[in-house]
């Protein structure tokens, strides 16, 4: 079996479609604040200074983060290798979740904690993970390439 339709296998059903679509579709505006500024967003250059000088991470790592929810949202909602895209955000919401642990499970709706919790993020993994296991499901990309690899391989 090549790569390529080991990347692109998918499960044909409804679950993982709706997986990756709600995790695409709630993840790209975090990606267009980051990258376009849109969203009341810093835009690149704003984010990767943000990252890079008051956060401490290599630049590199901004960049990939950067990447991942950006590009990696944009390839979610079109299924197009799911498991790698959805790879990149899950382990950006992972960092995320250990950056918010102490701040409590959950978000911030009195004030009276030091930020947000990280409840939203388990969700994001939780999603992620069913992408990774499952694929892109139905009505993607992936299931595409997928369809054609096997016809080429038989």
């Amino acid at each position: 079996m090549n790569t390529l339709k080991l990347i692109c296998k998918t499960n044909n059903s409804f679950g993982p479609r709706i997986a990756r679509l709600t995790l695409g579709f709630v993840m790209f505006p975090h990606g267009a604040q980051k990258i376009l500024g849109w969203f009341g967003g810093y835009g690149f250059s704003g984010t990767m200074h943000f990252f890079t000088q008051q956060m401490h991470i290599p630049a590199l790592l901004a960049f990939l983060a950067i990447m991942a929810e950006f590009a990696g949202s944009i390839g979610l909602v079109v299924g197009c290798l799911s498991r790698i895209a959805t790879f990149g955000i899950a382990v950006n919401m992972v960092v995320a979740l250990f950056i918010h642990f102490p701040n409590g499970f959950f978000m911030n709706w009195f004030g009276h904690q030091n930020g947000e919790g990280f409840e939203y993020h388990l969700l994001a993994i939780g999603l992620a993970l069913i992408v990774i296991f499952y694929g892109a499901g139905k009505a993607s990309f992936d299931a595409l390439v997928e369809q054609k690899q096997t016809v080429r391989y038989k």
